[in-house]
């Protein structure tokens, strides 16, 4: 008589979520191009034959970390102040995600090039630009690219070690400067 081992079950749902959020962490720290699917299977426990079977490939994981990271709040306000310090905060404790990334290195991968400048466009340049147009601004789309341009720059700037005061500075210290920049 042989002792059989119980059966796991899988839970989808919760290998997906590791899955997801492994991806995004190791996104943010490395980028697409240097993060391989073996190192996401390893940060989330998990065979990376999963993300073949949950999402079809890398790159559709990356488009799922991107939906993931939008939430229910879509549009990110830089005209908020809350939002704007929100963002450096959390761009300071997990690095910039890929939406950032991509706004400054374009992906080699078409669908995820696509995906990440869609996402940049809805959730940053758009809203800025509806902003824009209610000041009766001129060349409301150019004066959002250039500013969403200018905070990424601010945000990539301050992990890159060429700016010691703006990577010393606070979140608070930098946000009435990005403010002035963005309602300008």
């Amino acid at each position: 008589m042989s002792a059989e081992k119980p059966a796991r079950r899988r839970d989808s749902a919760r290998s997906k979520e590791l899955l997801v959020r492994a991806a995004g962490e190791l996104l943010a720290e490395r980028g697409f191009e240097r993060t391989t699917v073996r190192d996401i299977g390893e940060r989330a426990g998990l065979d990376q034959a999963l993300i073949a079977r949950y999402f079809g490939g890398k790159a559709q994981l990356f488009i799922a970390v991107l939906r993931a990271e939008a939430g229910d709040d879509l549009e990110l306000d830089l005209l908020d102040p809350e939002r704007v310090e929100e963002l450096f905060e959390r761009i300071g404790q997990r690095g910039p995600g890929p939406i950032f990334q991509a706004a400054v290195q374009r992906p080699r991968d078409p669908a995820v090039e696509t995906a990440t400048h869609e996402e940049l466009r809805i959730r940053l340049i758009a809203p800025l630009k509806e902003a824009y147009e209610r000041q009766g601004l001129d060349r409301p789309q150019l004066r959002a690219e250039v500013a969403v341009a200018a905070f990424v720059g601010v945000l990539m700037g301050r992990g890159s070690g060429a700016f010691e005061e703006l990577a010393a500075a606070g979140p608070r210290d930098l946000l009435p400067l990005v403010q002035s920049l963005l309602s300008r």
